[in-house]
């Protein structure tokens, strides 16, 4: 007997569905191909929210009894492979509270297989993947990160070309003709997917991990409480009041200590303390006092507690002044407040690096760009995602800045719905 084990770490609402379709596809696949499966979500992550990782699993067996061997747990704790639907996961995934820093490679079985979509090289992945005490396997999926929604999904074709990839992957488990015979019964599958997923399925190439290759970063963790050291009742301590800082001159606000959150973002904000006018208005809109009020009366975003919404960016009043950048150009969470007090124009030219280069600023995603899929798909190349909308800087203070955000084709059909988007939606 055997059986195959797969998790889809994946980002929380944003990819609901896809990783969804993932899990919901091999099964299918695998019953298909004459196995039993079945797929699941992680108890732990519902509620689940915007951006926080999260996971769904699947199981496939040769048989009833196997199978159910293997069901019976809150999750799995050994896998043969894991699919990342976005490369900043590589850094580390924390759920919620109390767990730390979980290693992207953590769970995987010696000789076992993480599957990345990603746009990056090996070589550049592993300086964010951390070192594992035993050998696997690096496959990259190319595509971007695939973001939607609960009500909407990007028509991407991820979801096929992970299943081609896998089946590649686990040839014994995952036949490539039942893969794709399961993606054309499949509500959201048609013969162009299929196509799809035979495509990654020759394409895929794998790499062996040494256990000497990637970060050698210490992740972060907890010390979890005993039953007997838990409090009577369901209480949940509040979290205290803020601190003044250099004898009153700022003000830092007291955070979770549990759980940092910085897992959470796909883009963090590089601040431009030069033409910062004191508004106020990132440190009061922040959904959770990120900001430190610094002794000049600057705001300095705490990159350990940023979850990378850019609510900062887009109440921001000033041009340029708070940019989003990709998670994935950037090597720790130091302060750029401190950055920029130490050496100015050094931070000066670190932070235009980082604003001018449009690999990384480019983004499609966020509450900012409701409603534009059609338009990206539009443009190709399909099996990257499409091509980003990204002119102009969005939000509702765009023209104060004197930018005019790229006009979507509001007046066409969803391909969701069937019916035109609504202006702004």
């Amino acid at each position: 007997m055997a059986h195959l084990t797969v998790e889809v770490v994946y980002r929380g609402i944003f990819q609901k569905n896809l990783a969804a379709r993932i899990t919901r596809g091999i099964v299918l696949s695998s019953r298909k191909a004459g196995r039993w499966g079945i797929a699941f979500g992680r108890y732990g992550d519902s509620p689940q929210r915007n951006g926080i990782p999260a996971k769904d699993f699947a199981i496939v067996a040769d048989t009833k009894e196997e199978l159910e061997q293997h069901m019976a747990r809150y999750q799995p704790k050994e896998l043969h492979v894991t699919i990342c639907v976005d490369d900043t996961l590589c850094k580390g995934v924390e759920s919620w509270a109390w767990y730390g820093l979980q290693p992207i490679n953590r769970l995987l079985l010696s000789g076992g297989h993480l599957l990345v979509t990603s746009t990056r090289s090996p070589s550049e992945l592993l300086r964010d993947i951390h070192k594992k005490d035993s050998p696997y396997h690096l496959w990259i999926l190319p595509a971007k990160a695939s973001f939607s929604g609960l009500w909407v999904f990007k028509e991407d074709h991820t979801e096929a070309r992970a299943l081609g990839a896998l089946a590649k992957i686990a040839s014994e488990f995952l036949d490539i003709e039942a893969v794709c015979a399961a993606i054309r019964e499949a509500e959201w599958g048609s013969e162009l997917k299929a196509e799809s997923a035979r495509k990654a399925y020759e394409r895929a190439d794998g790499r062996r991990i040494q256990m000497n290759e990637g970060s050698d970063e210490v992740p972060f963790s907890f010390e979890m409480p005993k039953w007997w050291e838990m409090r009577e009742g369901v209480t949940i301590p509040a979290i205290p009041v803020g601190k003044p800082v250099e004898g009153g001159k700022g003000y830092r606000p007291e955070r979770n200590p549990y759980f940092k959150k910085f897992t959470t973002r796909t883009m963090r904000p590089v601040v431009n303390f030069d033409t910062c006018v004191k508004c106020t208005l990132c440190w009061i809109q922040c959904p959770d006092s990120v900001f430190d009020v610094t002794p000049d009366g600057l705001y300095d975003a705490n990159m350990e507690a940023c979850c990378g919404c850019g609510v900062c960016e887009a109440v921001c009043p000033v041009k340029d002044c708070i940019t989003m950048v990709n998670e994935a150009a950037f090597d720790d969470n130091q302060s750029q407040w401190e950055m920029w007090r130490q050496d100015k124009d050094a931070y000066r030219v670190w932070s235009t690096e980082k604003i001018r280069d449009k690999v990384t600023t480019v983004r499609s995603h966020g509450f900012r760009y409701r409603g534009q899929y059609e338009e990206e798909l539009s443009q190709g190349p399909l099996e990257l995602g499409g091509t980003p909308v990204s002119e102009g800087i969005p939000g509702e203070n765009a023209k104060a800045k004197g930018v005019q955000p790229k006009r979507h084709m509001h007046d066409m059909a969803s391909i969701v719905t069937g019916v035109p988007e609504a202006p702004g939606a």
